[in-house]
């Protein structure tokens, strides 16, 4: 079963959230956010698998909130669900440690997957939001990473397939490998592309 808290300061996306976790056989909603403080709060005491996000709240915002959420429970994963696509408000919150990132508007069955991944260790991402990160990455070049030194054949196919956005078991199927084999490639990808997260190896993949 995935415990998930639920943080937004909408009472309405709140209900519409817990209505749609609640329907699923695999994930439960453990509680509920309306801004970061108790966020913060709740998945101390509550100790949830994911945490849905928002981004934009009072006081303590949702950036703030997943830094310290994931200060003190690492293993925490943190999926930000958000009406902002933007980069003001992406990168940060990639800084602070959010392993995905949705938005609004996805289908009800984007977010339900993203929960799954996000839970799995996975990080899910809409395409609209890693083409923007891709669009920023290939326009601002301030940051880019060394280029890459022995690339296998096969990681170079998981590269390309995480820059598409597909999840380990995906990937798994797609090269006909294993799951398993699938992390340890990531793990060497990331080692090899100094990329920090999945969503770095994603945006090395489109600017290499």
């Amino acid at each position: 079963m995935i415990r998930v808290l639920l943080v937004d300061d909408q009472q309405l996306i709140r209900a519409g959230l817990r209505m749609l976790c609640d329907a699923q056989p695999d994930i439960e909603v453990v509680g509920e956010a309306d801004h970061g403080r108790d966020a913060i709060l709740l998945a101390a005491r509550l100790m949830p698998d994911v945490v849905v996000m928002d981004l934009r709240m009072p006081g303590v915002d949702g950036i703030t909130a997943t830094s310290r959420v994931l200060a003190d429970r690492p293993a925490t994963r943190v999926l930000v669900l958000t009406t902002f696509g933007d980069d003001d408000h992406l990168y940060p919150a990639l800084t602070a440690g959010a392993c995905g990132f949705l938005l609004k508007d996805a289908p009800p069955a984007d977010l339900l997957d993203g929960i799954r991944r996000a839970a799995a260790g996975d990080s899910p991402f809409s395409q609209e939001v890693l083409q923007r990160l891709v669009q920023r990455a290939v326009q601002a070049r301030t940051e880019t990473p060394p280029p890459a030194q022995g690339l296998t054949v096969r990681e170079q196919d998981v590269l390309h397939l995480v820059a598409e956005g597909l999840s380990n078991t995906e990937i798994a199927d797609r090269l006909h490998i294993g799951v398993t084999t699938v992390k340890t490639h990531i793990t060497s990808l990331m080692a090899k592309t100094n990329s920090p997260n999945r969503v770095r190896l994603a945006l090395f993949a489109h600017g290499a």
